[in-house]
């Protein structure tokens, strides 16, 4: 048996092993989703989280580097001013700067251009245009720091970046500003400030999100077009193939092929199997043996059991002087009743087993009292009556069916119909039927035996009353099925006298 055990173990955590990372734990009161479901869940979790940290990230890195080119741009742009108007300048041609500006602003992107002229060249040549006047706290800061400053619209309906270049005098290189400006080393002569349109970097941002975004649906389909053809080939057509197999195998007392699987897993599970199938098939006939010779030892306890209660339903008979196989033709009666009132086979064998026990109470009954040839008294006619609980203390803690059955015969078969039966008073159907049926084969015993006190009655007279006591005394179903059987009521007792 622990062979057995080992290799179910085998098999079970083989298959687990081989859907447990696509099976997450569910509630057991859930219906079960199959293993696409759960698969597409899980993947689809996975590659969007996946893929939004794609999306984030080209994203932020899109725009930093975008950011970086915008403002190389806008100080290339600048550049270009500077050294223009200082070609200009040294040309004696600055009135003609108007053009040469205007044409840097038909350059794609740029918004819009001016340049502001910083202190110290005002103060050497004047303030020159209005525009070319600083106009606000932002160009203010970079003729105080000298450090270029950005602003960012981005969320604007049309996104700019505003730049502010400063212009700082140096002696270096061609574009010496210290001969035409008498002005200390790094000194902020002028800015250029310059709006630049973001908005075809935003639409090339929204662009390869879009991209990326396709890209990723594309990616997830083609991963769970791919997963669920792995499923189907390496995990459902196997499963359904082993189990298919596994059965016809048992079957026919064959093996599986572990070779026609592809997966080691499953290899593993069909070589488990056919040793598991070969060591069950190895015992089966002895558990079939084992299996018969319990069925034949509970068939020996239970007839035991039969003869052991028939026996001590003679044994009582003979202590109380009843009439001669009194026992074994209640037993009979019993047997004729329920078959005809189409009990089922193990309600019918219940009662034919457990009706010899229906007086067994009357052991308890003193002697004096229990083979009194006349008529008892009142007092004593109780303490006759008390056999029916006598009966069912003795048999109620038994846990065989028989003697539950025989408990219940022996309390509720002086029960009647109409309430007025003893020991309990039960009413109608709420007498159990193995009572109702012992009370009618008890009684017509009863009458159509002779005793000391009583001559044998006539069938005629029999039949009358239960006619009479139909409803009353008996369950009138059970009436009509004496009546229709009565011949074979008589001929029970003529054949068992």
């Amino acid at each position: 048996m622990a062979q057995y055990f080992r290799h179910f173990a085998v098999i079970i955590s083989v298959v687990k092993k081989s859907t447990e990372a696509i099976s997450p734990i569910s509630d057991p009161y859930m219906p079960k989703k199959s293993v696409k479901a759960i698969t597409v869940r899980s993947l689809i979790n996975f590659v969007l989280v996946g893929a939004l940290a794609i999306m984030v990230i080209t994203a932020v890195g899109f725009r930093w580097v975008s950011h970086m080119i915008i403002k190389d741009k806008a100080i290339d742009i600048s550049k270009v001013v500077i050294a223009g108007l200082t070609s200009h300048m040294k040309a004696g041609i600055m009135d003609s700067r108007d053009y040469f500006l205007s044409e840097i602003l038909s350059l794609e992107e740029v918004r819009s251009m001016r340049v502001i002229r910083g202190p110290y060249v005002a103060a050497q040549f004047g303030y020159g245009k209005e525009q070319e006047q600083a106009q606000d706290a932002l160009a203010t800061s970079v003729f105080a720091t000298g450090e270029p400053r950005f602003i960012e619209r981005e969320l604007a309906k049309q996104p700019y970046i505003r730049a502010i270049i400063p212009y700082v005098a140096t002696s270096k290189g061609s574009l010496n500003c210290i001969m035409c400006h008498i002005v200390p080393e790094n000194t902020v002569l002028g800015a250029v400030d310059i709006e630049i349109d973001l908005t075809a970097y935003r639409n090339l941002a929204l662009k390869i999100i879009a991209a990326i975004l396709f890209l990723s649906v594309v990616f997830i389909a083609l991963i769970i077009i791919n997963t669920f053809g792995t499923i189907d080939k390496y995990i459902a057509q196997p499963l359904g193939s082993l189990i298919s197999n596994a059965r016809e195998a048992y079957i026919h007392k064959d093996n599986l092929n572990p070779e026609a699987y592809e997966s080691a897993e499953f290899e593993t599970v069909a070589k488990e199997f056919n040793l598991l199938n070969t060591e069950i098939l190895a015992n089966q006939e002895e558990l079939k043996l084992m299996n018969r010779q319990l069925i034949n030892l509970n068939d020996e306890i239970e007839d035991t059991l039969r003869e052991t209660v028939f026996t001590m339903g003679i044994i009582e008979e003979k202590r109380s002087k009843e009439t001669r196989n009194h026992t074994l033709r209640v037993t009979k009666y019993s047997n004729l009743m329920a078959t005809a009132l189409e009990l089922s086979v193990k309600d019918i064998d219940l009662i034919t087993s457990a009706s010899p026990l229906h007086d067994v109470g009357k052991i308890g009954i003193p002697d004096a009292i229990l083979l009194k040839p006349g008529k008892l008294t009142a007092e004593e006619y109780e303490i006759m009556k008390n056999h029916t609980e006598i009966g069912h203390a003795m048999l109620e803690h038994s846990q065989r069916d028989i003697l539950k059955a025989a408990a219940i015969i022996a309390q509720q078969h002086h029960e009647k119909w109409d309430g007025s039966g003893y020991p309990q008073g039960l009413k109608g159907e709420e007498i159990h039927i193995f009572g109702r049926i012992v009370a009618v084969a008890d009684v017509f015993d009863a009458l159509v035996s002779s005793r000391v006190y009583k001559q044998s009655w006539s069938t005629e007279d029999i039949i009358e009353c239960f006619k009479k006591e139909s409803g009353r005394h008996f369950d009138p179903a059970l009436v009509e099925i004496f009546l229709t059987y009565s011949n074979k009521f008589k001929e029970i007792y003529e054949n068992n006298k």
